[in-house]
């Protein structure tokens, strides 16, 4: 991997990080973990893992965000921070008893006007010098103006930059509004978002087909255990991987998007990038950490990964499942 990801160079908008602490059982003694994260940091994780020079757009303030700062520097990823005058948001899960058993959580600050300003011209900035800009969501809703996503997206595709964004609701819909080179979703987000009434393959074509009408060039949609679906033109794929015991299910789309910035940054052919960014969530599910599948595993993955087209007709599926909707 490091053979071509050594030159790519991605910026990460990251509008919510979390400082997380996990009470976890250890062979000797009870062991208390401190981690960064939030779907951007998952995101950056996981591409740095990789080999791809980083940069975190993000929000710090408060003690948790230094701590943040100090976690994610350790983790060899540079950040842009807007400072805030509100701390960070933070969790403690005791994990002892197996389960995840939530002792607190505080909620992510609203960001104020000066501090959207300057993450905003932070990440425009960066993006310009990038080989792509992941765009990623909001802890909790409200975090900022959704249309903070449309303003990027367009800036930065409007000076000929490639942009991706791995989003749904209202922010999914204002980055589309801006113009997206790559949207990476899952079938239950498109299903939540109401795109999509259930998960059939022919259902989830369709919604997929909605978001590149709405301003996606590519749209690769995550299915859980089921394979992936990859939709470019008219043409949908269906990718299939391995199919593994999951040690931890959740991560394992951040993992997949933050294999695939890396690759599409690299300039890697379309396929190829998908067949890798699957491998990658693969990877994640045997592993406690989220973004933390290593490359030397997802290599060995890949011969398990396979494209095969779909018999699913576009056109057809799309036309009658409008025609039964109001």
């Amino acid at each position: 991997m490091d053979r071509w990801s050594k030159a790519c160079a991605l910026t990460i908008f990251s509008p919510s990080p979390i400082l997380t602490v996990t009470i976890e059982p250890g062979s000797r003694a009870e062991e208390v973990h401190f981690h960064a994260g939030g779907q951007g940091v998952w995101v950056a994780r996981m591409a740095a893992g990789l080999g791809a020079r980083l940069t975190l757009c993000t929000s710090l303030g408060g003690e948790s965000g230094e701590v943040l700062r100090s976690l994610l520097a350790q983790g060899g990823i540079e950040v842009l921070a807007a400072p805030s005058v509100r701390p960070n948001a933070a969790y403690i899960h005791d994990r002892r008893g197996g389960e995840r058993q939530v002792i607190i959580e505080t909620p992510s600050p609203v960001l104020g006007r000066h501090e959207l300003d300057d993450l905003f011209g932070m990440t425009v900035t960066s993006g310009l010098s990038a080989d792509a800009t992941l765009l990623t969501g909001e802890r909790q809703d409200g975090v900022l103006p959704a249309g903070t996503y449309a303003r990027i997206a367009e800036d930065l595709r409007g000076n000929g930059r490639t942009v991706m964004a791995d989003l749904s609701g209202e922010p999914l819909r204002a980055a589309l509004r801006g113009g997206l080179d790559v949207v990476k979703v899952s079938s239950e987000q498109l299903c939540g978002d109401g795109r999509a009434t259930g998960d059939s393959t022919e259902e989830i074509a369709v919604a997929m087909r909605r978001v590149g009408a709405e301003g996606a060039d590519i749209v690769l949609v995550s299915r859980a255990a089921e394979p992936a679906l990859l939709l470019r033109g008219d043409r949908l794929i269906e990718v299939r991987g391995p199919r593994l015991h999951a040690v931890e299910p959740h991560g394992a789309g951040d993992a997949m998007f933050g294999a695939l910035g890396v690759c599409v940054g690299s300039g890697l052919r379309l396929e190829e990038a998908v067949r890798y960014s699957v491998a990658a969530g693969a990877a994640n599910v045997m592993r406690h950490g989220l973004g933390s599948g290593r490359g030397e595993e997802i290599e060995r993955l890949l011969p398990q990964v396979e494209l095969h087209p779909t018999a699913v007709d576009l056109r057809t599926s799309t036309d009658a499942h409008l025609a039964d909707r109001p």
